[in-house]
């Protein structure tokens, strides 16, 4: 079985390529030819997933899924959300995501947070959408090397280290992409 993953994410596809089962061979957007930047302009993580999905499904005719995740901070009114990559800028930059995420969060006693991904999937005709959250709280100070993203202010809920210090194994037991993609994974079992 052949499935693209619609992401030029070289961490998620590695995040992801680790939790495949053998009969699913995985290619990446750049295995397809697909080069341009996809657009990200649904104001929804759902609908940013939808986006980009149905665009390579349109225009290379390749069963397919794409994720979105965002992460939502209570005090913040659930931002960044859907603007998560390009919080700080249209440049995507992570380090000044997370400085602005940590400099709007200073005199806020609430922490409390979640990561949300949501994987819609083209497959043999259907369409399915797979969501996974995972809570917890943003930590005051970065902590770890490992991980992307926000992970190294990521704490999830019982648990005392970030995403970034964890072992990637050990955050594919709990992270919010791992969730979904275990619900997809289950999904396409079925069509063996």
């Amino acid at each position: 079985m052949k499935l693209v993953f619609a992401t030029n994410n070289a961490n998620k596809l590695a995040e992801i390529k680790q939790l495949l089962p053998q009969h699913i061979e995985l290619l990446s957007l750049k295995d397809i030819g697909c080069t341009e930047e996809i657009p990200e302009t649904e104001n929804t993580i759902e609908g940013n997933a939808w986006l980009k999905a149905k665009y390579v499904k349109e225009k290379y005719g390749y069963d397919c899924f794409a994720d979105d995740t965002g992460l939502e901070v209570k005090a913040l009114n659930g931002a960044p959300g859907v603007l998560s990559a390009r919080y700080a800028g249209e440049s995507k930059n992570n380090q000044a995501n997370i400085a602005k995420l940590l400099d709007e969060l200073a005199d806020k006693e609430d922490r409390r947070a979640q990561f949300k991904t949501v994987i819609a999937l083209y497959f043999d005709g259907e369409q399915k959408d797979f969501t996974g959250i995972c809570p917890g709280q943003i930590s005051h100070e970065l902590r770890g090397e490992g991980g992307f993203g926000y992970d190294p202010i990521f704490v999830p809920q019982h648990q005392s280290k970030t995403f970034a210090e964890m072992t990637a194994e050990d955050k594919n037991l709990i992270s919010h992409r791992a969730l979904a993609f275990k619900q997809l994974l289950n999904y396409l079992n079925t069509k063996k």
